[in-house]
């Protein structure tokens, strides 16, 4: 997996703390940015994340890529809908020979390891066979109705994959940017770190809070699961981990 923040909005935590500061200001921006240490952005910020006056959060945003991700995990990704997404196609791009994620819990079986590649194999075997029988049938259908020769070969195979591209499984290997203002990556991280997330979007949620605290490090300050700053809000479900989670989350 490989996630790289590559853009943000341009010194996010002063941002938000000059929109905040608006609210409650008799003079404009111009003055409130004179006035704006950095201790006092720090502090300003701070107090919004911990009060949850996060509607100033929304001025900022972040872009992310992500590489070595399954549909599987895009599948829950695009759930966060106050996003933007831009998803790598099958419908458009022909998989010669698909990547695909192997979970740890698989992986570390070898008996079930060897089943999974045998069902990545035939799923890519498959798919070949059925877009070549598909691709043929488009094709002679096309130049049969005077389509251009090579129009006709471009369109056949664009029909042949888009419904050959179904045998795939959850875990083909997929690639995405996708932009999060402050505010939604908060929530994001809130449930997607959590010890009770899927292994794969966790470490996903994990490699984007690193990247984000890079450029952002008063927004992000305390962000992660519910357990980093309150009571784990899983309740009788919780992985009973909260000093842990801590610790790991407040150096990350």
């Amino acid at each position: 997996m490989n996630v790289r923040l590559i853009e943000h909005t341009p010194n996010p935590d002063k941002v938000v703390a000059v929109a905040a500061k608006l609210c409650y200001s008799r003079v404009g921006v111009d003055d409130i940015e004179k006035k704006l240490s950095d201790e006092e952005t720090e502090k300003f910020v701070q107090m919004l994340v911990d009060m949850r006056h996060e509607s100033p959060l929304e001025h900022v945003s972040f872009t992310f890529a992500a590489e070595g991700i399954s549909r599987a995990c895009t599948h829950q990704l695009v759930r966060h809908r106050i996003a933007s997404y831009s998803q790598q196609s099958q419908r458009y791009v022909k998989l010669e020979q698909f990547e695909y994620i192997v979970p740890p819990n698989i992986s570390a079986v070898p008996e079930a390891e060897k089943k999974f590649k045998e069902a990545m194999e035939a799923d890519q075997r498959t798919y070949n066979e059925i877009a070549d029988i598909l691709f043929q049938k488009h094709y002679d259908e096309m130049v049969s109705g005077r389509m251009d020769d090579k129009k006709a070969k471009s369109a056949a195979e664009k029909k042949a994959i888009e419904d050959a591209r179904y045998v795939f499984p959850n875990a083909c290997e997929t690639k995405v940017v996708l932009t999060m203002n402050a505010r939604t990556l908060l929530h994001f991280f809130n449930k997607r770190c959590c010890e009770r997330a899927q292994w794969e979007i966790r470490n996903m949620a994990d490699l984007m809070l690193a990247e984000a605290k890079k450029v952002a490090p008063f927004i992000f300050k305390n962000a992660g699961p519910g357990c980093v700053y309150g009571p784990c809000p899983e309740g009788a479900m919780s992985c009973g981990k909260t000093a842990l989670m801590r610790e790991k989350y407040r150096n990350l």
